[in-house]
């Protein structure tokens, strides 16, 4: 078996160092502190460097030194550059990587994990949570989580960032849990604690680039390739020559949050700039070293994509020619249904606005599925009809899709409040795997932007120019908020105590209630596109939808028209019950004519006021 990456503690005082710098002709690792010590390591095959060395602390920090010959004939020149496998940078990017202990007293020798199908994630950015902006100040809050029904909650990325304030897609360390969020210590308590309160944890980790500052990867081997071209840096090399122990790099990289950090599900960021050409491509790699770690560790793991392509070779399985990832994340789903609610039309959003797109997405996952996108100006997508419903991930809101507006609006300052409870009724009583933003359940209204805290003032400009380029796609002509200023950060904090006032706790107990209903009635909890029926109606903007099992029915009557209408449903015979009807005083709505129990002779007539969701259910024993 070969050695772990990076410093791994054996217990004693004794710790190995393990490093590919296959660009230096040696290399020396330099313990700094607590005292200053330098050892050379030796060179093994392929590029690999390795060490046991005794009389180190799990404290101790250190940095390799790289002896890169650049010239022929001339001495190499030494670098000294932190551990691309440091699991710990306590001074940040640029400074010293730090020995880390892994034993951690962990409470969650219960927890194995649960069935995908049982998730209702919600997204979170660590460091605007909370006021603390760290791992512990989200583990303050789980109760909160834990009350309206969420099961497992998703970190957007942690991996270390310059600075302290990121959305984290500009990590620089993919191991190392960001300092000033608490490290690794801090989100083992963190993990831990959501185990012990049957939370699953879903972490974002970013496989196709690493941020520009602080990425010190390309000194030690070619990580990165010049033959592809990536929209945030440069692309990672995981088809070219040297590629296996790239490859072996980001491998053990998800290993190590599984493994070391108990995480349950890996949300695997942009994959469509994941550029790998070879027979066995390394998503495929991926899924099967995280599948057969989940077996050894007797544990549920999955590996979640978010892809642009809409191409189901992802989440196929490999005896179908598939990558074998378990689930995606479906960015059609929300262009539809956002589309509908806002009337917006420019950008992606141009490819959508027809009810029949959210009809066509509860149906089958996909929207486009091979036609042609005016957007893209190409045809694109494949069929997803076969797909399992339970291996789509669809949302309302996310951090993409309200951090790349330029206000970061949420989608309470874009819809009313019944729009607000449709949104909620839509994703949370579909098929699929539900995605909430945090603060989206109590109407959050502080925007989510895009922040950065870099050092370097040219590549500050260059974020600042990047940001406007891309707004300019929708139409938006105004300066963005400079993404460099502490105040953007600091206004997309949440103020959860909203949740207790108005509007915002009675939009809270709706998706409470949402959630209850989901979990309670069997055909709502059942992630099955065969035992559903979806109608659509675009002149009256109604979509029509029932589920079913053995023991329950479910009808759904979506309305985003903005006239009462009067329903003629078939409904079959039998007593139903109103389950939900967001009209209700209760949720402030204009009132339900809907009476709580109805009698069906095969046809019912329902009158819907604008913007509505009404859940009708009854057991299949009823008389």
């Amino acid at each position: 078996m070969k050695p772990s990456l990076g410093a791994t503690y054996l217990g004693d005082g004794r710790c190995r160092f393990v490093v590919w710098a296959p660009l230096a002709q040696a290399v020396d690792v330099c313990i700094i502190y607590p005292a200053e010590r330098i050892e050379r390591l030796n060179k093994k095959e392929k590029g690999y460097h390795q060490i046991i060395l005794k009389g180190i602390d799990p404290a101790a920090r250190y940095r390799y030194r790289l002896h890169v010959n650049q010239t022929p004939g001339v001495p190499p020149k030494p670098l000294e550059r932190p551990d691309p496998a440091s699991q710990y940078q306590p001074e940040g990017v640029h400074g010293p990587s730090q020995v880390v202990d892994p034993a951690f007293d962990w409470q969650d020798a219960h927890w194995c994990g649960m069935p995908l199908s049982r998730y209702i994630i919600y997204e979170l950015h660590v460091g605007t949570f909370s006021d603390a902006g760290t791992f512990d100040g989200v583990t303050a809050q789980l109760d909160r989580l834990t009350e309206i029904g969420i099961t497992a909650v998703e970190l957007m990325p942690v991996a270390q960032f310059p600075g302290n304030r990121n959305w984290g897609y500009d990590g620089a360390y993919p191991f190392a849990a960001q300092h000033s969020y608490g490290g690794p210590q801090g989100l083992k308590r963190l993990v831990d604690a959501c185990h012990r309160k049957g939370l699953a944890v879903v972490l974002d980790v970013v496989y196709n680039h690493l941020g520009p500052e602080g990425n010190y990867l390309g000194d030690f081997g070619p990580y990165f390739t010049d033959v592809y071209r990536s929209p945030w840096g440069q692309a990672i090399n995981f088809d070219g020559p040297h590629s296996d122990a790239v490859r072996r790099f980001f491998i053990e990289n998800a290993l190590y949050w599984v493994g070391e950090c108990h995480i349950d599900a890996l949300r695997i960021d942009a994959v469509h700039a994941i550029f790998d050409f070879t027979a066995r491509p390394f998503l495929e790699q991926l899924a099967l070293a995280v599948h057969r770690e989940g077996r050894r560790l007797d544990r549920r793991i999955y590996c979640i994509a978010e892809s642009a392509l809409n191409d189901t070779r992802i989440i196929r399985p490999r005896q179908l020619g598939g990558f074998d990832l378990d689930a995606q994340w479906n960015d059609d789903f929300h262009h539809a249904l956002h589309s509908l609610l806002t009337g917006e039309k420019s950008g992606y959003y141009q490819d959508f606005g027809r009810l029949s797109d959210l009809a066509a997405s509860l149906r089958d996952g996909f929207v486009y599925s091979g036609q042609y996108s005016a957007f893209r100006r190409r045809s694109h997508g494949n069929a997803s009809r076969t797909i399992p419903a339970r291996q789509f991930v669809v949302f309302a809101q996310n951090h993409d899709q309200i951090g790349n507006r330029m206000q970061g609006e949420r989608l309470a300052q874009l819809v009313d409040f019944e729009r607000l409870k449709l949104a909620a009724g839509v994703v949370l009583l579909s098929p699929f795997i539900p995605l909430l933003f945090m603060g989206e359940e109590y109407a959050e209204v502080a925007p989510f932007r895009y922040f950065i805290s870099h050092t370097d003032p040219e590549l500050v400009e260059a974020v600042r120019q990047g940001r406007r380029r891309e707004f300019a796609a929708f139409g938006w002509k105004a300066d963005p908020p400079d993404p460099q200023d502490d105040a953007t950060f600091l206004q997309a904090k949440l103020t959860p105590a909203l949740c207790r006032r108005g509007h915002h706790q009675v939009l809270m107990r709706f998706y409470s209630e949402l959630i209850r209903l989901r979990t309670a009635h069997s055909c709502l909890a059942q992630l099955s596109k065969r035992r559903m029926r979806v109608v659509d109606d675009e002149q009256r903007m109604l979509i029509l939808v029932r589920r079913w099992t053995r023991m329950t029915d479910a009808w759904i009557i979506f309305h985003f028209g903005s006239d009462h209408q009067s329903i003629a449903a078939s409904i079959s015979k039998g007593r139903w019950t109103k389950a939900l009807d967001s009209a209700e005083k209760q949720w402030q709505g204009p009132g339900s004519p809907v009476a709580a129990e109805i009698e069906s002779t095969g046809t019912v007539t329902l009158c819907r006021p604008p913007s509505s969701v009404l859940v009708l259910t009854r057991e299949r024993n009823h008389p």
